[in-house]
């Protein structure tokens, strides 16, 4: 080796240029071999105000190469993926789920931002497309509204309106403004039109926007899920409205000769809900044991269809206790299924559901909830939603000291942190109550008579 130190020899300068395009400045490189054929696509991308933009794009560009990040520039619009999605979503969640999905995009996000391109979709894109929905994203026609509207100017009137006027007016069905005209009348009014979605709604719309993108991003659409970076609206907690134990006997007092009245009991005794009632069936329940398998099959509506599920979650396939009493209605009724298949004979649908029509066919879920209101207004009863019972079976349990591990399992729950969290604001005065009883265990004998 000689005196002369041996000089390094440079790497060489990366492939590729910037240039101006028009106005505006791009890069170009030659991107990595394919790993078939040894061709090298060349990768370009231009739009750039600057110079010194250009030259960071292309080295962004270069790093996500090494990291198989890079998503190859595109002008697939928002509403070009969606369309893609749709299909492959049907596929591969609950069909409830997926029209829920569906029905939430081309509503609330494809009108919007459904032109712009995918690769435009940026956080500060979702945080204004959500403060745009919060202020004046209501899209559909407030129908409910502009029929009340027509009912209440002919009660000022003092003249009767018929369902057919209402209808003709508004452009709906007859049967649609008969319902609304007996929904008026016993004082279920809609709530005044606000041009705003809720906060629970755009929620809603975020969720699937976090799925979406996801398969975005697994697809090269994107590089990066841009629903990570913004966070959804906070939904305001509120107390559920439920009926009391005493409420609850009065409607089963009424119903006791009613064809669902097995129905009516369960939901009161599980708190199980709509979708598992409609879909749930004969061969799930064991009698014997005192037992039935739930959510195995449910029946849901999905694109205003009813359509066979298989429950929400792995959590809400549960089996579930039942008490002494509702095995014994539940008895009767099954006894009645079995009379009307053999008068039905050949003719009879079987879908071996528990609760269905004396035919067999499956009961509308809808229908559950319009006979229950029916009900609930002529009893005069506090007017609370079908699914309501669900979170007064809630309530209930836990304030008669049922462990939430418990209640949790038997509703269904993902988590008992998430039933909980559901319920708080509903128990308030347990937790008053918890207070008081802790410190009782402790208090100094000086202040034992001051509480």
């Amino acid at each position: 080796m000689t005196g002369k130190s041996k000089r390094r020899r440079k790497p060489p300068a990366p492939e590729g240029s910037v240039f101006q395009r028009g106005r505006k400045w791009a890069y170009a490189f030659p991107g990595p071999p394919h790993p078939l054929t040894g061709v090298r696509d060349r990768i370009t991308k231009s739009g750039y105000e600057t110079e010194d933009e250009a030259y960071e794009g292309m080295a962004e560009a270069r790093k996500d190469l090494v990291t198989e990040t890079y998503v190859k520039p595109s002008r697939a619009t928002i509403n070009d993926f969606f369309e893609a999605y749709f299909p492959y979503i049907r596929l591969t969640v609950e069909a409830t789920t997926a029209s829920n999905y569906e029905v939430a995009a081309r509503t609330y996000v494809m009108p919007i931002v459904g032109k712009r391109l995918m690769q435009d979709f940026v956080p500060s894109m979702v945080a204004a497309l959500y403060e745009y929905l919060l202020a004046e994203g209501r899209q559909k026609r407030d129908t409910n509204g502009e029929m009340y509207a027509l009912w209440k100017a002919a009660q000022a009137e003092g003249r009767e309106i018929r369902p057919r006027e209402i209808a003709d007016k508004v452009g709906l069905t007859y049967a649609a403004a008969r319902r609304a005209v007996r929904r008026y009348e016993v004082g279920r009014i809609p709530k005044p039109y606000e041009p705003g979605l809720s906060a629970k709604t755009v929620k809603t719309v975020h969720i699937m926007l976090g799925a979406a993108m996801n398969v975005a991003v697994v697809w090269k659409y994107i590089s990066v899920n841009p629903i990570r970076s913004v966070k959804a609206p906070s939904v305001p907690r509120r107390n559920h409205n439920t009926w009391t134990p005493e409420q609850m006997v009065v409607f089963l007092d009424y119903v006791q000769h009613h064809r669902w009245y097995a129905l009516w009991v369960l939901e009161a005794s599980t708190g199980v809900r709509r979708s598992e009632l409609c879909g749930v069936e004969l061969a799930a329940f064991d009698l014997a044991k005192k037992l039935v398998r739930m959510a195995i099959t449910t029946r849901v509506i999905a694109g205003g269809k009813a359509v066979k599920g298989t429950g929400k979650s792995k959590k809400s396939r549960r089996p579930m206790a039942l008490d002494s009493f509702t095995c014994g209605v539940l008895a009767v009724h099954f006894h009645q299924v079995e009379r009307e298949k053999e008068e039905w004979g050949d003719s009879y649908q079987d879908h071996g559901l528990a609760f269905c029509w004396a035919d067999g066919r499956p009961i509308y879920p809808d229908t559950i909830t319009e006979e229950f209101n029916r009900i609930v207004d002529f009893l005069g009863l506090p007017k609370i939603r079908f699914h309501d019972l669900r979170h007064t079976y809630a309530t209930i349990a836990l304030r008669t000291g049922v462990h939430p591990k418990i209640v949790s399992s038997r509703l269904g729950h993902a988590t008992v942190a998430f039933t909980l969290d559901t319920y708080s604001a509903d128990i308030e005065d347990l937790d008053r109550d918890a207070a008081e009883a802790v410190i009782g265990l402790f208090l100094p004998s000086s202040a034992r008579g001051l509480i």
